[in-house]
């Protein structure tokens, strides 16, 4: 397999790494078209408060990152063919219960189905592109695989919005359970990928791999400190759409907003891949954590101005404008970011287990949404709240607008998460050079290219 590997053109791949991103953009488009939408759908269709909703889709997250620990190593042991069938097949289940049945047990229902379905794509997906590849040509092959994903998140989001305006919250979900169809028949049809002879087929071996990936002490203080950017980037679906709508109005689109972050990931991440690959990929992540903070002080830096501005002669509403450059800011932190963590997430792998590397890789947003999405049902309550609770309050209208007088200041608070992970880079280089020069430790080295 290696041999065929290396000596394969720069750019081409087996058919199964095709195939596999191809069934990822699907999978994608029907994730982010309901992920955008999720706070909106909890609060204003199921009746969950914000602090509930925030809780729930932390959750959710929660176990979608979580739930590779398992799904991972499940996946080298049935085959990666079975645990794709198995993964949409619940998918579509769950997307279309979330849809179809909007009541606050059916929905939590729901969202553990769909969470199980997308924990057991993420790590197969990444385990085929990894096993598609060579040391010489995984970065390039990673690039690709994330280029596909932000074309799905792009996508998803795009149809998201006039199914939302025209039809209702409730058939976001309705498309998404379509789109897992598609990628469901296109795994029936043509997806055959060569399975590993060295897949383990016990649960002894599968635990002995995870403690494999469990002691790399650098691997899981990597892990930690990248989950301050994802907690930053994952604002996108819990705070900002219901911070745009509340404070600009129902036209808003938080959907079009949010995929500024895909499409300039899309144009970027190719090109800032192979330009990154020259540094070591802690200087690649480090440039990406000094970006992202910054991004989140664009979006507090709308409560400054209280007239539109003129953007070729369009009046267009601060917030959205600078929503939009923050965005825009964090996908270009994203290019420097993802490949490289994923890049070296799957050297770790021996062959046979890279669903379960790279399963574990994703724990970073574990964390990350864990504590984005819990933190952002409370600062919401805080500073950005629910109209119907004003309302139900009876305000006047001056002391509706004194309620979100403040509502920046979530934007603060994730601004500070992200000088925080920058500090804590920047401290585990530095001992990680020192431990190196000092040789005393074994572990793979990361720091130095």
């Amino acid at each position: 397999m290696a041999g065929e590997t290396a000596a394969r053109p720069a750019w081409e791949f087996p058919g199964a790494f095709w195939i596999a991103n191809g069934a990822e953009l699907f999978e994608r488009a029907a994730y982010y078209g309901t992920f955008i939408a999720l706070a909106l759908y909890l609060s204003d269709v199921v009746g969950f408060t914000d602090v509930e909703a925030g809780w729930i889709g932390a959750g959710f997250a929660a176990l979608i990152y979580l739930l590779p620990f398992v799904s991972g190593a499940l996946a080298d042991r049935t085959g990666f063919r079975t645990a794709l069938i198995s993964a949409f097949s619940l998918l579509a289940l769950g997307y279309a219960s979330l849809g179809l049945f909007p009541s606050k047990p059916a929905v939590l229902l729901a969202l553990v189905c769909v969470a199980a379905g997308g924990s057991i794509v993420k790590p197969v997906i990444t385990g085929t592109v990894s096993r598609s590849s060579d040391e010489a040509s995984r970065a390039r092959a990673f690039s690709i695989f994330y280029m596909i994903v932000n074309i799905g998140s792009f996508t998803g989001k795009t149809i998201a919005k006039p199914v939302r305006v025209t039809l209702g919250l409730e058939y976001v979900p309705l498309y998404s359970a379509g789109a897992a169809l598609l990628a469901l028949l296109l795994v029936l049809l043509v997806y055959h990928p060569k399975e590993s002879p060295e897949a383990p087929r016990s649960a002894a071996e599968a635990l002995r791999g995870m403690w494999a990936a469990v002691r790399n002490l650098r691997f899981l203080a990597l892990i930690l400190i990248t989950a301050g950017f994802w907690a930053i980037q994952g604002q996108l679906y819990a705070s900002m759409p219901k911070y745009v709508i509340r404070l600009i109005g129902a036209d808003a689109s938080p959907e079009w907003y949010a995929n500024v972050n895909p499409l300039v990931v899309v144009c970027c991440v190719v090109p800032l891949t192979a330009l990154a690959k020259r540094l070591a990929p802690v200087t690649s992540i480090a440039i990406s954590l000094a970006l992202v903070p910054f991004s989140a002080l664009l979006m507090a830096a709308s409560g400054l101005f209280h007239r539109p501005f003129d953007l070729l002669g369009h009046a267009v509403h601060p917030i959205t404008a600078l929503m939009v450059a923050g965005i825009a800011l964090q996908g270009l932190a994203e290019c420097f970011l993802s490949p490289r963590y994923l890049e070296f997430a799957s050297l770790q792998a021996p062959r046979g287990k890279e669903g379960l590397y790279l399963g574990y890789s994703h724990l970073n947003t574990f964390f990350a949404w864990s504590f984005g999405f819990v933190s952002s049902g409370y600062l919401l309550d805080a500073f950005c709240p629910d109209p119907k609770k004003l309302s139900a309050a009876g305000l006047s209208p001056a002391q509706v607008q004194a309620a979100y007088a403040h509502a920046p200041y979530l934007w603060l608070f994730f601004f500070g998460v992200g000088v925080a992970a920058l500090l804590a880079l920047l401290v585990f280089q530095a001992v990680t050079r020192r431990l190196d020069r000092r040789g005393r430790t074994n572990l793979p080295s990361f720091v130095e290219h």
